[in-house]
């Protein structure tokens, strides 16, 4: 017995290694699976390991849209939700105009558990901690953001900028002076952040600024284009002791030194101008975007030409041209 049990114990393995090499040929002629690393599991291990407890500030993508919260990723087990009335104070927000599938937010955790697995976030409050180091930083850089107006205060209208209230005074909402402040409610401005005080939760904003900026941009464009040798008309603006300033017309104005005023030596620009006479003057260089001009090289452009030497032949001899006592006498009866 013991000899028929050994050999039936080799069939019994020879056996089982015939289904492994049947079930390995098989598994030969069909194709490969995916094959699963770490990596693939790199974002469930570090939302495993990551704590996150009330206060703490997080980033997400807003991946729903509702009438009143959004919900964001937050690349963690649990998503994270945001009230509406804890995305802005600003009464001009509109959730369903403002936010947007795909856009990053950044929230206070305010509750880890809402009660329905979600995690409880604020952007007012995340403003309050963030917003004024961000303010600060769009001061120092001069950086140019586009806000909102949302209505009118006195002397000004509000804004806000990183959900933080801003004021925006008349005087720094446009080049020119503005009457009717409401046309501006609504409207999307181009601003630069001018003062920043976190105790006092004071922040100013000027439109003007910008467009100041842009204004002289242009300016300068149009003077590059401006070619030495042109002559342009134009009306004296303002007299002073080293000159005179031309106003060209389109922004642009230009200096005629005094020395550049008259082929003449004269003591007072008022010697030869006065304040809104037309002038034509010539571009002498446009360097450093200013423009000089001179009124002298018009008037020696034109100075008339020498008579040629052929029309002046047709008026004289070449003689000498005179008259002596005979001559005078000669018709003379005495």
């Amino acid at each position: 017995m013991p000899l028929v049990g050994a050999v039936m114990g080799e069939e019994e393995v020879m056996e089982t290694e015939k289904k492994i090499n049947m079930e390995e040929t098989q598994m030969e002629g069909q194709a490969p699976g995916p094959v699963e690393s770490m990596e693939d599991y790199s974002k469930e291990l570090e939302a495993s390991f990551r704590t996150i407890k009330e206060g703490d500030v997080l980033t997400g993508s807003v991946i729903h849209v509702g009438e009143e919260e959004v919900t964001l990723d937050l690349d963690y087990y649990a998503p994270g939700v945001i009230k509406a009335a804890d995305l802005s104070r600003d009464p001009s927000f509109s959730i369903q105009t403002d936010v947007h599938v795909g856009d990053k937010l950044q929230g206070t955790v305010m509750k880890k558990d809402d009660g329905a697995g979600n995690i409880l976030l604020s952007c007012v409050e995340a403003s309050e901690v963030l917003g004024w180091d961000k303010l600060k930083a769009y001061l120092d850089e001069k950086t140019t953001v586009t806000v909102k107006v949302s209505e009118v205060v006195n002397k000004g209208v509000v804004a806000y900028l990183e959900g933080i209230r801003g004021f925006i005074p008349a005087s720094h909402l446009s080049l020119e002076y503005v009457e009717d402040l409401s046309s501006f409610v609504g409207q999307n401005l181009d601003v630069r952040v001018i003062t920043v005080e976190k105790g006092r939760k004071k922040l100013v904003l000027s439109a003007r600024d910008v467009l100041k900026e842009r204004e002289a941009e242009k300016l300068n464009q149009k003077i590059a284009m401006m070619a030495p040798g042109t002559v342009l008309e134009g009306k004296v603006e303002s007299l002073m002791p080293y000159g005179v300033f031309v106003d060209l017309g389109g922004g642009l104005s230009g200096l005629v030194h005094i020395s550049q005023m008259s082929q003449k030596r004269i003591k007072s620009p008022a010697d030869v101008v006065a304040a809104g006479d037309t002038v034509k003057v010539k571009v002498l260089n446009t360097n450093n975007n200013k423009i000089s001009l001179s009124m002298k090289a018009v008037e020696e452009d034109a100075k008339p030409e020498p008579m040629d030497a052929k029309l002046t032949a047709q008026y004289s001899s070449g003689r000498a041209v005179g008259t002596s006592l005979g001559d005078l006498l000669k018709g003379l009866k005495l």
